[in-house]
């Protein structure tokens, strides 16, 4: 008799998004790995997104509904209901390759002590052109215990993980308090506790730029509160200068941000951050490198007023 597949349990939230979520389910009904449950949480879409999945999908899709939780709650009322030894995630504009689960449920199998696996990802357009690549191996040089790589580049897109149920029954769900950077904090909580693995393929497509959140004050603040939370609560477990080096990085990152979008004032009081955990000609050369972006963002804001 042929072996029983592992079941898996995709989570896939929305809300208005009746024309994405409809492609997002047709990549996770077209996996090679057959034994899945798709379940859809209807976070209280108008737009009649539950109706166009049940008339398209019938019964091969679970529709849960619930009345606006937020992205993370939503995932969270997902993986509780969720019956599956492993769960996915795929947000609603996202897409996933065919080979994507069969590909990460074998990588977990072969790897026991493994809690999480995690893929390239392709960033597409709202055309759904691929126009990047974000390798994971360029900021998680190894597999295992990451979470020393994690503190200085933390993002994760989610649709991109698979993970065991145990990680969910240790870790918890998503922090359904942060407006942004959930996907951070939750991604530094599971790296804290089991060992995360990457595999080299871009099986997972994620649509970048269209929500316009990235260019947000908030997001950036978001981030470094997940991030100085984390390194707070985790202060005796990290050494010193692993921490210094976490918050410089982060904000060094973020300060680049705000400055391509303006926001000079919120950029200035983290180079102030830089600032203080530069340590080497290199850093200071890095921080300083922001110089003429802050002169060029000051003048143009002078030049607005007047």
């Amino acid at each position: 008799m042929p072996a029983v597949q592992t079941l898996v349990s995709t989570v896939i939230p929305t809300y208005d998004r009746k024309a994405d979520v409809v492609l997002a389910v047709a990549s996770a009904l077209a996996q090679t790995h057959a034994a899945q449950e798709v379940l859809v949480v209807d976070d209280g879409s108008r737009d009649g997104t539950a109706e166009a999945l049940r008339a398209r999908y019938g019964d091969r899709v679970t529709i849960v509904r619930t009345e606006r939780l937020g992205v993370s709650g939503a995932r969270n009322r997902g993986m509780a209901e969720a019956r599956g030894d492993v769960i996915a995630f795929l947000d609603s504009d996202d897409e996933w390759e065919p080979e994507k689960l069969a590909k990460q449920v074998a990588w977990l199998e072969a790897r026991p002590a493994f809690g999480m696996v995690i893929t390239d990802v392709a960033q597409m357009d709202r055309d759904r052109k691929t126009f990047h690549v974000f390798h994971r191996r360029d900021h998680v040089p190894v597999d295992g215990d990451v979470l020393v790589h994690l503190l200085t580049q933390p993002a994760l897109a989610p649709s991109s993980a698979l993970l065991r149920r145990r990680v969910y029954d240790e870790v918890g769900g998503f922090d359904t308090s942060l407006p942004t950077a959930e996907d951070i904090d939750f991604h530094l909580r599971v790296a804290a506790r089991f060992e995360i693995g990457v595999i080299e393929e871009p099986l997972t497509r994620c649509m970048r730029g269209h929500d316009g959140l990235s260019a947000l004050p908030r997001t950036y603040a978001d981030y470094m509160f997940v991030l100085e939370r984390f390194l707070l609560d985790h202060r005796h477990e990290i050494p010193a200068g692993v921490r210094a080096e976490a918050l410089r990085a982060a904000s060094l990152r973020n300060m680049r941000g705000l400055l391509g979008g303006g926001h000079v004032k919120e950029a200035l009081a983290l180079g102030a951050v830089v600032a203080r955990h530069t340590r080497t000609p290199r850093d200071a050369a890095a921080l300083a490198r922001f110089a003429p972006g802050v002169v060029r963002q000051t003048l143009k804001k002078l030049r607005a007023a007047s």
